[in-house]
């Protein structure tokens, strides 16, 4: 048995005349790569294609070739935005392309499908109806009169159609029947599915734009807290953490890494005793003060970062959301340790005086730190409304958010 040529890129040359139409052999699929959506993309452009060569046989009019090059096209698309074919992506470019490099391979193989469903014979299009369903109620809302049509009509093939059980369900009608049901309705199958489809795209697309306000926000904490402790570190008399408490007439400078001798105020003018403290405070302070409290507090963000751990579900996404909200509490713990602090030194909190010993600003800062999770626990709602709007369209409704 002669076997067909194949083209570099992995595609079959079409046979000969004289030759077996069946011996068609794909070249490798590509990879391996590096991140998992890639061998993902390359493995469905090559089923993707398998099926193309087979209905390609069955429409040798103009219209079914177009469509079958179209696919082609798209499938060529998809394999270069995974790094594969003519163009190599490389690693640096997945770091800052990784998003737009997926979406327009996802985007190109729903368009693969959505050709394949106006080329597919009636007999493919009713099996697969069942996952088509599925597909359109996961991504469009229940109330979408394009998702309500397509139940209605799935309905009619005898599928039960909708999740609402006061729908009535029709009696199965003849094979014959529904197939002559399906080729008259398959312009609108193919226009709902690929709405569905369209639909998943931007959720994946809004799911990547919050990450990336995530990581934007946790990159520019980050920089704050770094230049909070370099300005502690060259001025470490600027913003002090330091307390002054007093105690029968005998006051002492106390700082987080370290504490003076007790004094006796010199009685006088304000201005003198004022003086007073802050010479025994510039004695006193220690360039380290602002990095000790702000690695107290990232220490009590990593505690609470890991207890969250416990109300995060497994995601198959690939845009590591999760990640990106656990971060972001490291740098939010320094900075809420930091202000937390401050905000103590000017006594801000009634019925709260000055701190007696190194020990009850760290632990202060401690307890600062892990506060964070007040603030950071709003966003990490806002992640789990946005992955569940990515799951379903039916989860979407409910708007449910694990604890």
């Amino acid at each position: 048995m002669s076997t067909a040529a194949t083209q570099g890129d992995g595609r079959p040359h079409p046979p000969s005349v004289g030759e077996d139409r069946t011996a068609i052999r794909f070249d490798k699929l590509g990879g391996p790569a590096g991140v998992g959506w890639q061998e993902d993309t390359l493995t469905r452009a090559a089923e993707l294609e398998a099926h193309c060569v087979c209905v390609e046989e069955l429409h040798p009019c103009l219209q079914g070739r177009v469509l079958c090059g179209a696919v082609r096209r798209h499938l060529d698309a998809a394999r270069e935005a995974a790094g594969s074919g003519r163009f190599r992506v490389r690693r640096s470019a997945l770091v800052l392309r990784g998003g737009p490099l997926m979406e327009r391979a996802m985007n190109n193989l729903d368009a693969v499908e959505a050709h394949l469903l106006n080329l597919e014979p009636a007999e493919k299009v009713l099996g697969r109806m069942p996952c088509l369903l599925r597909h359109v109620q996961c991504h469009l809302h229940p109330d979408d009169p394009r998702r309500r049509e397509f139940e209605g009509f799935t309905r009619k093939l005898g599928m039960g159609g909708g999740l609402d059980p006061s729908l009535p369900v029709t009696a199965e009608p003849k094979r014959a029947d529904r197939l002559r049901l399906v080729e008259d309705e398959r312009p609108k199958i193919v226009a709902v599915v690929r709405s569905a489809s369209s639909a998943a795209l931007r959720e994946q697309v809004r799911l990547r734009s919050f990450r990336n306000i995530v990581v934007t926000t946790t990159v520019l904490m980050a920089l704050l807290a770094v230049g909070i402790a370099i300005t502690g570190l060259i001025y470490p008399a600027l913003v002090p953490m330091c307390f002054v408490p007093e105690d029968s007439g005998t006051a002492m400078v106390v700082c987080p890494n370290a504490q003076s001798e007790p004094f006796v105020p010199m009685s006088g003018e304000p201005a003198s005793d004022g003086r007073q403290v802050d010479d025994m405070l510039t004695q006193t302070v220690r360039p380290a003060d602002l990095l000790v409290i702000e690695l107290v507090g990232s220490t009590a963000a990593a505690v609470a970062a890991a207890a969250a751990i416990r109300g995060l579900k497994g995601s198959s996404e690939r845009y590591g959301l999760p990640v990106a909200l656990a971060a972001l509490k490291l740098p939010m713990g320094a900075i809420t340790a930091f202000l937390g602090l401050l905000l103590l030194r000017g006594q801000f909190v009634p019925g709260l005086g000055a701190l007696d010993t190194s020990a009850q600003i760290v632990a202060w800062a401690l307890v600062f730190g892990y506060a964070q999770q007040l603030f950071t626990r709003l966003v990490d709602q806002q992640g789990q409304v946005v992955l569940e709007n990515v799951r379903g369209a039916d989860r979407r409704e409910t708007g449910a958010i694990p604890d």
